[in-house]
């Protein structure tokens, strides 16, 4: 089977999980190519060598084009069928439209490129949209110049592409053949939100969790550093780490001692420096910044506890909670979206989001309990040994879009009543 995979953003600091999910569907017997909307970024590829060390594939199966010659090339993808392209377009922009300036900004950025890309190609066996949002939107149009019969596979994550602005999220979701997320929050969250409209939704909704190298990941539940409190993550508003270094004042205040330790960069690095400052907790905070997967790997194996308090609905089920779990280190994370799909049944410690004190409580207990330590780090790897093998979870889902056919009438939206559905998706 020939693939084609539609991404946001290749190579990247924070794309380990797609990583993984690529190798695991090459190493299943498939074969493909990766199309993605941001410019690459060659100085990333260090950040990528396990894809790029897999068999069956390397760096010139990476796609992008620009859009001056995007706009160029697909020109001559539009003048095959001008009046279907047209009418795409139309409604996909409308679908866009009252989202935002933004919004329509980015979804005209993706079109052309998809007809670019579709007029360059050979004819692909399946198309995987690996995000919901723009580069979803690339993937429908880059498919219906496909053929009726290849099928098409949408898979929503979080809320960069499922929570927040679902630009012509209902079309793309009818005209699927497979649905895929990574939790079973996102699959109740996906009927609540768009089953009404779709009956049928259900039954094309498919839980396929992301998948670690276990035997990269070694489980050691003793020999780490003493009372060493770690946050691994980009540092923006929803990872809710700013009640972290709330929490950490409490537990200053209280007599505890801890080194807090964020392994991450984002645009919130400032305000959280600031705000440990101004709690007077600044010298027993530190940032590491950015580390490789390796490193940030090895920063975990060596914490104490490792904590994740999101403060909503951004994360579904965050990829470092499943990592620390692998690797022995204890869990305390907030009882939000996917995240009680991993640490439930003791296998982790769930808080409430945006509440410092119960979030210091729970750290407080860890850190003074090794034997609760202890019992939870097991119980966190196995249940990751059952769920999360990135081997048996890629050989499941290469079956699955390998036995995927195509409806012979494909599904595709009715037109566009722009003011209802700005009803529906505000």
């Amino acid at each position: 089977m020939k693939l084609a995979v539609f991404t946001s953003r290749y190579p990247a600091k924070t794309a380990t999980f797609f990583e993984r999910d690529m190798r695991s569907l090459l190493e299943a017997g498939v074969e493909l190519d990766v199309y993605c909307l941001s410019p690459l970024e060659p100085a990333l590829w260090d950040y990528s060598r396990g894809l790029l060390e897999t068999p069956g594939f390397n760096a010139s199966q990476v796609h992008h084009a620009g859009l001056a010659r995007s706009l160029a090339r697909s020109r001559a993808a539009v003048l095959r069928r001008p009046g279907a392209h047209l009418a795409d377009a139309a409604r996909i922009l409308l679908s866009a439209l009252p989202h935002g300036p933004v919004a329509f900004a980015k979804t005209a950025y993706a079109l052309p490129k998809a007809w670019a890309w579709a007029a360059g190609t050979t004819r692909y066996d399946h198309v995987l949209a690996y995000w919901g949002n723009y580069a979803g939107t690339a993937a429908w149009a880059f498919h219906r110049l496909q053929g009726a019969d290849v099928p098409f596979s949408i898979w929503l994550h979080a809320g960069v592409d499922l929570y927040r602005t679902p630009v012509f999220m209902r079309q793309k979701l009818a005209y699927a053949d497979n649905i895929l997320t990574c939790c079973d929050f996102n699959r109740g969250f996906i009927q609540q939100q768009f089953g009404a409209a779709n009956p049928a939704l259900a039954a094309r909704v498919h839980v396929f969790h992301h998948g670690l190298d276990l035997d990269e990941y070694q489980y050691a539940d003793d020999g780490r550093e003493d009372r060493v409190i770690m946050a691994v993550g980009r540092l923006v508003a929803h990872k809710g780490f700013d009640y972290l270094v709330r929490a950490a004042a409490l537990l200053a205040a209280r007599g505890v001692a801890f080194t807090l330790e964020f392994v991450g960069e984002g645009p919130e690095r400032q305000n959280l420096e600031a705000l440990a400052r101004s709690l007077g907790v600044s010298g027993m905070v530190r940032f590491t910044g950015w580390l490789t997967p390796q490193g940030a790997r090895r920063a975990m194996s060596r914490a104490t506890v490792l904590v994740h308090p999101s403060d909503g609905l951004g994360d579904g089920l965050p990829n470092v909670v499943r990592e620390a779990m692998a690797v022995g280190t204890p869990v305390i994370a907030s009882d939000v979206a996917g995240i009680p799909d991993a640490l439930s049944d003791g296998c982790g410690v769930l808080v409430p989001p945006k509440e410092p004190v119960p979030l210091a409580d729970a750290i407080e207990r860890l850190l003074a309990d090794a034997g609760l330590r202890r019992d939870i780090a097991r119980a966190a790897r196995h249940r990751v040994e059952a769920r999360y093998d990135r081997r048996i979870n890629g050989a499941r889902l290469a079956d699955l879009l390998r036995r995927t056919q195509r409806l012979a009438s494909p599904r595709t939206a009715p037109a566009l009543d722009t003011a209802a559905m700005h009803r529906r998706e505000a």
